[in-house]
């Protein structure tokens, strides 16, 4: 459900800052959404499965990174922040 910052009372707009971690201002929409503990599907993977899966994903990752050209750092977090944004246009990295 999607409330105006505007529309809610002072305490409301407390409990928005304090979840949030920051102030909001009276411009912002907020969402809230409560998720089921069923919906968060538990693992069953045994701990040996989940150590191959780890080792295959670090095998390809590795494999991965040996053909990556070579970019420096400032490439690098550029190439990622251009990633990230196309998901979340309005994000702005921590400096």
């Amino acid at each position: 459900m999607l409330y105006h910052v505007k529309d809610l009372s002072p305490d409301q707009k407390l409990t928005v800052e304090a979840l949030l971690g920051r102030p909001v201002s009276q411009e912002e929409t907020v969402s809230v959404k409560a998720i089921a503990p069923g919906t968060i599907v538990a693992s069953n993977l045994s701990p040996e499965q989940r150590k191959r899966a780890l080792e295959g994903l670090q095998g390809y990752f590795q494999k991965v990174d040996g053909n990556r050209k070579a970019v420096s750092e400032a490439e690098e977090e550029a190439i990622l922040t251009e990633a990230i944004r196309t998901v979340r246009p309005n994000y702005r990295p921590i400096d």
